[in-house]
């Protein structure tokens, strides 16, 4: 939970500016549009304040993104507005139990390993169910996993990755993460985060934030899938960049 600062900046210092996978986001609708014959509908899930989303609906496509944080919807919908874009539609609902009447997608994507934040195994398999319901014939399910990643901890000396750190409104944002441990089923990352106001004289704010993804490999998804009457395709992998590993997008056919 934010204690202090925007979210919405948060969010955007910390994965606004991830691009290594859009060229993928943006093949894969492509493709999709293709198949239909007109520019696909795409559902964006997990998408926050529009990264992925504005970058396809700049391109024409009709997005729908869903999000459970209606903070970050809210900044995509203005972003929206000011880039003149009209083919977006946001959806606040858990990925795990939406419905969208009378909805279906040529393509629905999962990136940022959002699919390793739904809780576990159950969790997972509710969102695919829900995935399967709403792809339209030929449809196509992405979601991006991070499985190969370097464990460091800065309290034991590890360097860590370089801090983010940005300014808005006066005020100075800085998110460092500070360790990436490994446990059987999960991988752990711990941030420090603070903000510094102008002017202030009781120096910075600090605040802790922990977000934990579950483990799991392409097979394990491939076996959830199946058992929600998805089919797997071929995984295609999303580079690594000099600051972030390099990740799968764990493919389906609905």
């Amino acid at each position: 939970m934010v204690v202090n600062g925007d979210p919405v900046v948060w969010h955007e210092l910390e994965c606004g500016s991830y691009t290594a996978d859009l060229a993928l986001w943006r093949e894969l609708a492509t493709a999709a549009s293709a198949v239909q014959g007109t520019p696909g509908a795409v559902l964006d899930v997990g998408a926050g304040t529009g990264r992925v989303t504005l970058e396809l609906a700049c391109r024409g496509h009709a997005v729908t993104a869903l999000d459970l944080d209606e903070r970050l919807l809210a900044a995509l919908r203005q972003r929206a507005v000011k880039l003149s874009v009209s083919t977006v539609e946001t959806v606040c609902a858990d990925a795990r139990a939406f419905t969208l009447e009378r909805r279906q997608f040529s393509l629905c994507i999962v990136p940022m390993q959002t699919i390793q934040l739904l809780g576990g195994s159950s969790g997972r398999r509710a969102f695919f169910e829900r995935a399967r319901a709403h792809l339209a014939p030929g449809g196509v399910l992405a979601c991006a996993i991070v499985t190969d990643v370097e464990p460091f901890d800065c309290a034991a000396g590890d360097p860590g990755p370089i801090p983010e750190q940005t300014r808005v409104g006066g005020v100075s944002y800085l998110s460092r993460p500070t360790a990436l441990h490994l446990t059987g089923d999960a991988l752990r990352i711990e941030r420090e985060r603070s903000i510094v106001e102008s002017g202030s004289t009781q120096g910075a704010r600090l605040e802790h934030d922990v977000i934990e993804l579950a483990r799991v490999s392409v097979d394990r998804l491939h076996r959830e899938g199946l058992a929600a009457g998805l089919t797997p395709a071929p995984p295609r992998t999303i580079a690594a960049t000099f600051e972030h590993t390099a990740s799968t997008a764990v493919i389906f056919h609905g």
